[in-house]
């Protein structure tokens, strides 16, 4: 197996488990289906041999064929249920693989009179697409009866052809120069013909013409929407020095539109990935890539224009291990050959050497991105969007635990977020309930929320109210742990007077927990009892909800001391009270409470015990056992 060589600089990878396949120099030909991300090593000679191998075991097969040529492009069906393969330019042979089903070859020639097939797509199981150089084909295949049928077809002059597996769209090049592109929409059985548009090719001076090629033209999904991304190379007689890709957002209905320009400043060859959303170009003369970020706007430009979002470079040092029966067990891997002129690039994250035998995904590596991109802002912008970034995203908030106004960019950055999460998860579970299954749409990811550590008391406050700030603009609730939080550090530390001014300024908002906390602290701070009491009645509470809060804290004193500053001592049930007391644990508690409550009914009754309605009995067994019966309050005589 291939290995890693780790670097802190390098923040594009290899794979570390690769595809292997044999490779150039032992088979006649390798092809590469984009659609199931298989690998085709051919090798003629008496029966055509044939090795597949995909992301997994079950994508990966062995079987022969008859020798009836050369094999021009060979793919599956998805599920490699159907073989297709092209040998001569005139029609494709098919084979079945579903089992029970006759495996004897069947032929498909184009309909089309004196056409070339220029190749095929499938585009689902049993439908498939031929691309000749005067249109295309679409049919139906039966493979029970080993026969197709002609969906559809559409007579166009075709240059050359790319397929997007991911939308199934299929991009033609027409035209003498090929710059006007047309795209065609495949779904269950249905192609519809989408808005054709022209590429902009570089001004030359007359009477030279450019051409469009094959090899400059990509598409691949970013964020959701396909794009056709057009690699520009420099016209010495135009003002531009360097090449640049052009994207144009190509939609299913609509016309397509320049989006952005990606400014590569050098020239030179170049290949295309996508990765985590994120446009990879791959620079071979200096052996570096460049990633560029398409929702990292630049401001007021009407098609935007992007830098690379981090320096230029290269991929990961990566390790090939060597084999066969020479191979002696001590040898250290050899180095693989980066940006190798046998490198094939394919989307959307796929690089292929046919001459080693190996088949990578391209990978984006986050924790180097911390250090080479200083704008805290922008590196939260570009961590949020990738895949896998909670912990990256957890030590740049612990890196930035010293400056405030970077701290308040990165809380604002996560909130900003968490609002698009909370507003997402809103709608998905409405959908939800209006369907009455799952809505369709992809589940919102939260994202994680931090609180600095080993700083200073009086910075850890400050974090903690540019947090709740950013909460507040963003008409996210604040949950009462974080108020709890910048309360008891404020009381640990003694800073009474700035606890009275977030109280008295309202930067602590109202809340019955938070009155109740302050209850708590009557002991510590006294005039947190009036603050918690001037807090409830502002909140208009029910008193009995608040009894019945404090009692659930244990905070049974507070409770006391609470109903009786409300003048509700009189008619509150005793029981209730000394439950809550006996339940602490504490004996000396359980006396103060059960002796209050002697006294009222002494000053309201004349007499200290209890009513049998009040079904205290249990309580005065229990006092008795406690302190004696002689601790009894006894009835006052007049």
């Amino acid at each position: 197996m291939a290995t890693c060589v780790m670097s802190e600089e390098h923040y594009l990878e290899l794979c570390e488990n690769p595809v292997q396949f044999e490779h150039a120099s032992s088979v006649n030909n390798v092809f590469f289906d984009e659609a199931n991300k298989q690998v085709f090593a051919v090798r003629s000679g008496g029966a055509t041999g044939v090795v597949v191998k995909g992301p997994d075991d079950k994508s990966s097969v062995a079987f022969r064929m008859d020798d009836k040529g050369e094999v021009k492009c060979i793919k599956f069906s998805i599920g490699n249920k159907i073989l297709a393969v092209q040998r001569t330019s005139k029609s494709v042979d098919f084979i079945n693989f579903i089992p029970d089903y006759p495996h004897t070859e069947f032929t498909q020639e184009c309909k089309t009179k004196n056409a070339s097939v220029l190749g095929f797509c499938w585009t689902n199981w049993n439908e498939i697409v031929f691309i000749t150089d005067q249109g295309i084909e679409f049919y139906q295949v039966f493979p029970d009866k080993r026969s197709l049928k002609l969906l559809k077809s559409q007579s166009i002059n075709v240059n050359w052809y790319q397929y997007c597996p991911e939308t199934a769209v299929i991009l033609l090049s027409t035209t003498v120069q090929g710059n006007i592109l047309q795209p065609f929409a495949f779904r269950s059985g249905t192609m519809s013909k989408m808005s054709k548009f022209e590429i902009e090719l570089p001004v030359v001076p007359k009477p030279a013409k450019l051409s469009l090629s094959e090899r400059d033209i990509a598409m691949a999904t970013i964020y959701g929407q396909l794009h056709v991304m057009y690699l520009k190379h420099h016209s010495r007689t135009a003002n531009s020095t360097s090449a640049e890709v052009v994207l144009y957002h190509l939609p299913r209905e609509g016309a397509c539109k320049k989006s952005h320009v990606l400014k590569l400043n050098t020239t030179g060859k170049f290949a295309l990935n996508i990765v985590d959303n994120l446009v990879v170009v791959h620079h071979q003369s200096s052996q570096t890539s460049l990633i560029f970020d398409i929702k990292l706007k630049e401001p007021d430009c009407a098609v935007n224009t992007h830098q690379p979002v981090l320096p230029a470079r290269s991929i990961h040092p990566y390790r090939i291990p060597l084999s066969g029966p020479a191979v002696v067990p001590s040898q250290p891997p050899v180095p693989c050959q980066l940006y190798s002129s046998s490198w094939s690039v394919f989307q959307p994250d796929i690089i292929i050497s046919a001459s080693e035998g190996y088949l990578w995904y391209l990978q984006v590596k986050l924790p180097p991105t911390v250090n080479l991109l200083q704008d805290k802002g922008k590196l939260m912008d570009f961590l949020l969007r990738r895949r896998d970034c909670k912990m990256v995203i957890l030590s740049v908030c612990s890196q930035s635990t010293g400056v405030l106004p970077v701290v308040a960019t990165v809380f604002d950055k996560l909130n900003q977020v968490y609002k698009e999460y909370l507003e997402a998860e809103q709608s998905y579970t409405r959908g939800a309930e209006t369907s009455g299954q799952n809505s369709g749409g992809h589940r919102p990811i939260r994202h994680v929320h931090t609180r600095p550590v080993g700083v200073s008391h009086k910075f850890i406050i400050a974090v903690l109210m540019e947090y709740i700030r950013s909460l507040n603009q963003f008409q996210i609730t604040v949950q009462h742990y974080l108020y709890e939080l910048v309360i008891k550090t404020l009381v640990q530390h003694n800073l009474f007077y700035m606890l009275h001014q977030f109280l008295q300024y309202h930067v602590l908002s109202d809340s019955k927990p938070l009155a109740c906390l302050l209850l708590s602290l009557e002991s510590t701070y006294p005039p947190a009892h009036q603050l918690s009491l001037d807090m409830l009645k502002r909140l208009s509470t029910a008193n009995d909800e608040i009894v019945e809060v404090l009692l659930s804290k244990q905070q049974v004193l507070g409770a006391l001391r609470f109903i009786r500053s409300v003048g509700g001592h009189d008619n509150v049930s005793a029981r209730k009270f000394l439950d809550a007391a006996r339940q602490t644990g504490d004996q000396m508690l359980f006396y103060t409470v059960f002796r209050s409550f002697q006294q009222r009914n002494q000053r309201l009754r004349g007499s200290p015990g209890f009513n049998p309605g009040e079904h205290c009995e249990e309580h005065v067994v229990h006092f008795k056992q406690l302190f004696g019966e002689q601790a009894l309050m006894k009835p006052s005589t007049v």
